[in-house]
């Protein structure tokens, strides 16, 4: 087995984010938090909808000899809207806004590539999707984790044909 990789995606609500890429081939963790926001140290659900800045996110543990970065990415762009601000689905505020957080140089070319072939093929820019290194991630609430899993019939701002396309990567 190859090194584990890591790619954390802001995509909207987190709990839908989380069991989309659990089903794919290749993940070998996730974990929901909040990421990229100002403050260092404990941050909670509650001071991330008061304002604090943070974005609801996934932590997204790979094998990339099993799947790649860019089929992470692509997945990720199919199941959200890449073009909206600080908004995905019903879901608004900052919190909410798109974002992939990357831990190094080389992630961070291919992910820019990536968004900038993405606004050639649909010929539309910019691409809202805030695209810049990890700074920070707090792991949310335990309640918060595998929240799907423990609440089958819970929010969910992703359809089943996301779902569908996750389990045939």
């Amino acid at each position: 087995m190859s090194e584990t990789r890591t790619i954390t995606l802001a995509g909207g609500c987190f709990w839908g984010t989380e069991k989309l890429f659990s089903l794919v081939r290749g993940v070998t963790n996730t974990q929901v938090g909040y990421a990229n926001g100002p403050a260092e140290g404990p941050v909670t659900y509650e001071q991330v909808c008061a304002g604090s800045g943070h974005a609801e996110a996934v932590r997204v543990d790979y094998d990339p000899q099993v799947v790649s970065l860019a089929t992470l990415v692509d997945l990720f762009f199919d199941t959200i809207d890449p073009f909206a601000v600080n908004r995905q689905g019903n879901d608004r505020g900052v919190q909410y806004r798109s974002g992939i957080y990357v831990q190094d140089q080389g992630d961070l070319a291919e992910v820019a590539a990536l968004v900038a072939a993405l606004e050639q093929r649909l010929g539309a820019s910019p691409v809202a999707t805030e695209v810049a290194p990890l700074r920070n991630f707090h792991p949310a609430e335990d309640h918060h984790q595998d929240y799907l899993d423990k609440n089958p019939l819970g929010y969910c701002h992703l359809g089943p044909a996301a779902f569908a396309k996750a389990k045939a990567i």
